[in-house]
């Protein structure tokens, strides 16, 4: 089965620019099982394979590095045809911007991608002017 056949009608999964499929959420929304989550927040761990990035509430990653290196697993594990999802507290902020940055990882270019993430997620997502200075020194 497909990641898109699989995660169709699913809340949240965005379609990056290589058609990887990616869900947002917020962390502590039920939902059906992925294969990989990316954490941006404390809270309920799933019991899927996980990586969880220190990120604090409406502003960047604490360490870059450490953020490129999970946003790149997760890149490669949603191209590869995993279920990948990106949770935060509220959904929005850090998740929009986690989104954006892998459409950006995926190809887009930076300073589409906060368009991008509100027409394909959120109208809200990316919420801070330094989320948005991030997203453009990404690559």
């Amino acid at each position: 089965m497909s990641v898109e056949t699989s995660w169709s009608g699913q809340p949240g999964v965005v379609v990056l620019p290589s058609g990887a499929a990616v869900r947002g959420r917020r962390i502590a929304d039920p939902v059906s099982a992925a294969d990989f989550a990316l954490l941006l927040a404390s809270g309920p761990t799933p019991a899927w394979p996980h990586r969880r990035i220190r990120w604090p509430d409406f502003w960047v990653p604490v360490d870059r590095a450490d953020a490129l290196d999970a946003l790149r697993e997760a890149l490669r594990r949603a191209r590869a045809g995993e279920r990948v999802e990106v949770a935060c507290r509220g959904g929005q902020g850090r998740t929009g911007t986690a989104l954006a940055a892998l459409a950006v990882l995926d190809g887009l270019p930076a300073e589409q991608a906060v368009d991008w993430v509100r027409a394909n997620y959120r109208p809200r997502a990316v919420e801070t002017p330094w989320q948005r200075r991030w997203l453009r020194r990404l690559v």
